[in-house]
Formats: C-alpha cells, sequence, structure tokens
C-alpha cells in the first residue's frame, strides 16, 4: 500500500520520531518486495538491456551476509498476487502505465526505475542459495508481516508507509536509514552492529497532542492509501477547515498529512471522527462511504495468518483460500515461492498483469512470444476448483475458456481476451497434476515447446529445459534470429557452468552462519 506524503513527513522529523538502533542479534521481518526493488534500484545496476542478475544476485548475498555477520537472523516475506477482492486494480493499472512510461524513458537513454522481468526469481534464487527463511503470501503481505513481528517481538523493515500506521510493538526500521553496507563492531569486542533508526508510533502520535493510535488508520484513507480513492473525499477535504499548527517551508508541502492528523487529534476514538466526517458528505452518500472507510480501515488491523506456523511446521494457511478449495500442492508450492504470483491471479481472477520491461516502445511487447505457453498454462488451471467457475467476476459467458491479460500496447495498457487451450482429459485435473508419470509430464512440457525429444537424446540433462526454449523461441519470434543471437545464447549457457566450477573452491559454506536461524524454524 503506502500513504501520501507520510514517508516523506516524518523522514522530515527524524529527530522527533526515530531513534538510532544499533540492530545485532535479533530476528528482523523483512518486506521483500520492498528490499529487493531498493536493492536493485540503488546499486547502480544497469537497467536498459534486459537485467545485470549477477551483479543483483552479487548485492542480494552482501546484503544477507552484513546481516548474518551481526547475528540478525531475517524471515523475509513476499507479496503474493492480487487480493482476491480486486479491489487495488486501479492502483495497479496505473502504476502499470507509469512503469511503461519510465521504460520507455530508459529505452531511449533517460532515467527510470523498472525492475527487469525475473529481478524476483533471482532473489528468491539467493534466498534459497543463503538458506535464508522466507514465505510467498497469497495476496498482499503488510499485515501478516505486521502479525509476524509482533508475534515475535521483532522489528520490521521495508520502505512502506503503511508501516508507519500499524501499531508494531518493536517498531519499523526504514530502509532509507538502514546502513547494512556499513557495519560497524561495539568498541572492545568483536560483536558487529548494523546503524539503523526505528520509528516510533507513541512519538507521532505525542507530537500530535497524544492523540489515540486508533486514528491512525482512519487519516491513512482519508489522506489516500493504493486500496481507497473516493473521489467524494476531496469533497469532505474542501469542506472541512483542516489546522495546519505551526508550519514552515517543509510543512506546506505536506498539507494534507500535516491537516487531518492536527484535525484527528481532536476526537477521542475513530468511531467519533468518522461520525464527523460523514456530516460533510450528502446524505445520500454517507452509507456507502461509511462501508468504504470501515473496510479500508481494517486492513491496518491484525491478520488471521500465522507465519510462524509457517516457519516452523511448513504449513501455510490463508483464510481467504479456506473457500477456494485449491488443490493442496498448489497453495504449498505458492507459499513456498516454488509458483509465481502469476499463477494465484489467473486462478483466482481469471486475469494476469503482464509486467512491462524496458523494449522498443513500437514494437508488440515481448509477451507475445510467450502466448501459446500461458494458453496451455489457464488449460491446467481452467478447472482448479468448482467454487471459483461459480464466482462473478470469473465469469465470461461467451467465452468461457477465457482469460483476460493487462498487457502493454505501444506506450499504454489494453486488456486483451485470450482463450485457454482444452487439454487432454488426463491433465485437466489440476489437483492430480502431480500425480502424473515424469514421463507424461515431460511430453506435455516438450509439446507446449513444440520440440521433439529426439533433439534431446544426445543434450546433456542440465541444458536440455534452455536448449528446449531456445527451440521454442527460435521458431515464434517475430523478427528472424540471426546466427550471432544463436552464438549468444549457447555462450550464456555454458559461461554459467564454467564459471561455477572455476569459482567453486572460494565458495563460503553459508550453512554454519544460518545454523541459529534454522534452529528457529
Amino acid at each position: 500500500m503506502g500513504i501520501r506524503g507520510l514517508m516523506s513527513f516524518v523522514e522530515d522529523h527524524s529527530n522527533e520520531f526515530f531513534t538510532d538502533l544499533k540492530l545485532r542479534d535479533t530476528k528482523i521481518v523483512i518486506d521483500g518486495y520492498a528490499v529487493f526493488h531498493r536493492l536493485c534500484f540503488n546499486s547502480n545496476l544497469e537497467l536498459r538491456y534486459g537485467g545485470d542478475y549477477d551483479s543483483f544476485a552479487d548485492v542480494a548475498q552482501k546484503f544477507f551476509e552484513s546481516l548474518f555477520a551481526c547475528n540478525i537472523c531475517p524471515y523475509v516475506v513476499l507479496d503474493g498476487g492480487c487480493d482476491i477482492s480486486d479491489k487495488k486494480l486501479k492502483t495497479l493499472k496505473d502504476r502499470a502505465r507509469e512503469k511503461i512510461q519510465m521504460a520507455h524513458s530508459l529505452s531511449v537513454g533517460g532515467g527510470g526505475y523498472v525492475c527487469p522481468l525475473l529481478i524476483r526469481e533471482v532473489f528468491i534464487q539467493v534466498l534459497i542459495k543463503l538458506q535464508v527463511c522466507f514465505v510467498q503470501c497469497f495476496s498482499e503481505a503488510d499485515r501478516d508481516i505486521m502479525t509476524l513481528a509482533n508475534h515475535w517481538n521483532c522489528p520490521v523493515l521495508s520502505s512502506d508507509s503503511d508501516f508507519c500506521i500499524f501499531d508494531l510493538k518493536t517498531g519499523f526500521c526504514p530502509l532509507n536509514s538502514f546502513q547494512w553496507r556499513n557495519v560497524n563492531t561495539i568498541k572492545g569486542t568483536q560483536d558487529c552492529y548494523i546503524p539503523a533508526k526505528c520509528f516510533s508510533l507513541d512519538a507521532l502520535c505525542h507530537h500530535f497532542s497524544n492523540m489515540n493510535k486508533t486514528l491512525l488508520p482512519l487519516f491513512a484513507v482519508l489522506c489516500g492509501n493504493d486500496h481507497i480513492n473516493l473521489p467524494i473525499i476531496e469533497t469532505f477535504l474542501s469542506k472541512v477547515r483542516l489546522p495546519l499548527g505551526a508550519t514552515s517551508s517543509k510543512g506546506r508541502r505536506h498539507h494534507r498529512v500535516l491537516g487531518l492528523l492536527n484535525w484527528l487529534s481532536h476526537f477521542a476514538n475513530p468511531t467519533e471522527a468518522l461520525d464527523n466526517v460523514l456530516k460533510y458528505l450528502p446524505k445520500k452518500d454517507r452509507e456507502n462511504v461509511k462501508e468504504i472507510l470501515c473496510c479500508s480501515m481494517e486492513e491496518y488491523q491484525q491478520s488471521q495468518v500465522k507465519l510462524q506456523d509457517f516457519f516452523q511446521y511448513g504449513t501455510y494457511t490463508c483464510p481467504a483460500t479456506l473457500n477456494l478449495d485449491l488443490p493442496e500442492w498448489v497453495l504449498v508450492a505458492l507459499a513456498k515461492g516454488q509458483l509465481s504470483p502469476f499463477i494465484s491471479d489467473a486462478l483466482v481472477l481469471r486475469r494476469t498483469i503482464l509486467h512491462t520491461q524496458v523494449e522498443n516502445m513500437q514494437q508488440p511487447n515481448a509477451h507475445r512470444v510467450s502466448l501459446p505457453i500461458r494458453q496451455i498454462i489457464y488449460g491446467l488451471l481452467l478447472n482448479a476448483s468448482p467454487r471459483l467457475e461459480n464466482m462473478s467476476w470469473n465469469a465470461l459467458p461467451s467465452q468461457p475458456l477465457a482469460f483476460s491479460e493487462v498487457e502493454r500496447i505501444n506506450k499504454n495498457i489494453k486488456t486483451s481476451i485470450v482463450n485457454a487451450v482444452e487439454l487432454p482429459k488426463d491433465h485437466s485435473d489440476l489437483s492430480k497434476l502431480t500425480e502424473l508419470s515424469l514421463a507424461k509430464r515431460q511430453i506435455l512440457l516438450l509439446e507446449t515447446l513444440k520440440v521433439k525429444q529426439t533433439i534431446l537424446e544426445r543434450i546433456p540433462s542440465s541444458l536440455k529445459l534452455p536448449i528446449s526454449v531456445s527451440c521454442y523461441w527460435l521458431q515464434h519470434t517475430e523478427s528472424k534470429a540471426k546466427l550471432h543471437h544463436l552464438q549468444a545464447l549457447l555462450l550464456g549457457m555454458l559461461m554459467g557452468p564454467l564459471h561455477a566450477i572455476i569459482t567453486s573452491p572460494g565458495i563460503v559454506d553459508p550453512a554454519p552462519r544460518q545454523a541459529q536461524c534454522l534452529a528457529a524454524r
């Protein structure tokens, strides 16, 4: 999520709202989405040519090694797919348009921030390599992060301003002031720590006349976050006279934040404040607005998901999935990051958003080449659950086998309808897909990639999938591939294993450094 203007406001008052920390000897719950974006954008990586993945992996490994050096045990929590209610769809579309503009800027030599398509997957590979405990939530992770951190009485590491609203027992450390590249040693000892700052919710409330902290969720939804964008809230803001208090030049750019916090501080509780908000709205709109605001405020309450059970026992139970009757193996694979959020979006919403990358915006987007593969995937997902079939947002009456894809067309987005491929009967039951023999699953994969088994007979096992994907690409690319393109692909496939062989003697086994963390599972 994120509240407009709040993070810059609290950082402008750093001396009042933050305390200095020497972080060591603790668990920490990490907002995975925030961390991999920051490592990607703040490490001087090349963002224009498809992804500087080796350099990113090195940076991510160094980040976690800094934590290990200070005996900090990280637990990474990743966002999953879109919420079942789909309430953030407008926000997601707006962000997709913004990314297209930034990708275009990068493609012509300008600036911008667009994650390469596989950054998330590379980040997960680093987590697995270093044996860092992680989980992928079914949808947005903020509430689950808050709940887990409070259960363990440990801080949260993120850049999301929503963590200035959550009532965290041990506080929130913003990435901006988390100096992981500057590990220090306590004088006279060999103990290391990372200099950090910790946000204090109590200090914020004290600054605004000892405001009741339960008023902050209402502040968040009135100020504007990713889940709510009601034009009628502007009606309230235009009519109420928000008290700014003493302002400086910095305060003027935070007019709304200051005004709302000062105004809310005069109320004893959220009910009283909400009633006063509704007084400024037309009577016909009040009940509807009240319901929407109350629902949005619930996003800041305790989650029912117990991530500690996943880290301790490997079980992940999400109330939002209980009524969906999804196959157990799918839920487990999603939680372990073995399936991407693309799958849960396709399963639950019958809609996916194809991420933008830096490319020629006048040409069709690069996802077009993999459309036949996605059609097979959609065919596998068609009969996941009878309950999903009956949900209204999945209903496409004229095309019952269709999914929708939000994709880039030139420099804008468009929703396209894509038909799923009907598969043979033995592949049509998703719950039994993992029970198929390995041979049958390999046949399905090779048929999807349009590759004959005989072609792969003399190929080493480790190269069979890359070669198969290359064969698929050569058959489906719209522009004809030249010999030097193929040579570059083959060289890339060989360089990875060769580099691993050359450098493997110097690789330090991370397992001993992780022993304490793993013992906490």
